[in-house]
């Protein structure tokens, strides 16, 4: 392995972190980063100063474009677009699950959706790969200056369309696991109260199953819509833990086959917000991905997947 092809091997990673964020799906942000080996691969490595700086900027620009248009297809796709959920490794210390859970959890990239390409760009340069703004400035071809107004106003959006109190990254996950059981259960009242009177749920199907055009409005309703599942399936629905984007989800499995993988967000106390991936094609990778690690007890010890 010569030396550039050797940088690129251990950055890519990072350029994968980068596409991923920037598009909210992996089989896309794996084409990104191969479009960007085969620049690399042809480019003049003695004009660059800086390999680094010239593989994120790539890495990118391609994702802005490849963004402008996955866009204009997510105005014609069917019903709620969901970013693809991603199998992830149990971090080792609390301050590292705080960090991974700000960083690729399914609430940011869903909001992140309300950005412009480049603003998501900036953002996502500045504030979650913690480039300085010179960094920014590169990659985007922008002024420092025009960067950091991105930056603001894209935090300033941000803040708007989700204002929220940041809850603990320990408590949520508690939360989740107390759902998580009253979803085995199948305890109607324990799901109930678990609900804020105002929670939404989002459901991506993609089209392929059946799923909702626009969110469910109600704890209530929404506890029913789950209980359902638990009298139309009964012994043939299984309820599993998983680390999903960095923090915990439920896998709901059915008849043994994967039904939907639901992330939440919660106030400490009750969930605010389910969003529930039963979209086939965004859940073959998770499945995949599954059946290559085996299930694992006592996930607060460190393992990321239990059965209930």
């Amino acid at each position: 392995m010569d030396a550039a092809t050797a940088t690129f091997h251990d950055l890519r990673p990072r350029l994968q972190g980068i596409a991923y964020r920037m598009l909210g799906s992996l089989s896309e942000s794996e084409d990104i980063v191969q479009d960007v080996w085969l620049r690399w691969h042809a480019a003049d490595k003695d004009s660059v100063n800086n390999a680094e700086a010239w593989l994120v900027a790539t890495t990118t620009r391609i994702s802005i474009d490849r963004l402008r248009s996955a866009k204009v297809r997510r105005e014609q796709y069917v019903g709620i677009w969901l970013p693809e959920p991603v199998l992830t490794e149990w971090p080792a210390t609390p301050e590292d699950i705080e960090e991974l859970s700000n960083e690729v959890s399914v609430a940011l990239l869903t909001v992140l959706e309300r950005l412009t390409p480049e603003a998501r760009a900036a953002f996502l340069l500045r504030e979650v790969f913690d480039m300085d703004y010179g960094e920014v400035a590169e990659a985007l071809g922008k002024s420092e200056a025009a960067c950091r107004q991105i930056v603001r106003r894209a935090k300033a959006q941000l803040r708007q369309e989700r204002p929220q109190r940041a809850v603990p990254s320990a408590v949520h996950r508690k939360l989740v696991r107390r759902f998580a059981d009253v979803l085995a259960q199948g305890d109607f009242a324990g799901m109930k109260s678990m609900l804020a009177d105002t929670a939404v749920l989002m459901g991506d199907g993609g089209g392929y199953v059946t799923s909702f055009a626009r969110p469910m409005v109600g704890g209530p309703r929404i506890a029913q819509l789950l209980f359902a599942a638990t009298l139309r399936h009964k012994d043939a629905l299984r309820i599993e833990l998983a680390m999903i984007n960095g923090q915990y989800a439920v896998l709901r499995y059915i008849g043994g086959e994967l039904e939907s993988a639901q992330s939440y967000e919660s106030d400490g106390e009750r969930i605010t917000r389910v969003h529930v991936q039963r979209n086939p094609e965004k859940l073959a990778r998770l499945v995949a991905a599954l059946a290559q690690r085996p299930a694992r007890r006592q996930p607060e010890a460190s393992a990321p997947h239990e059965s209930l």
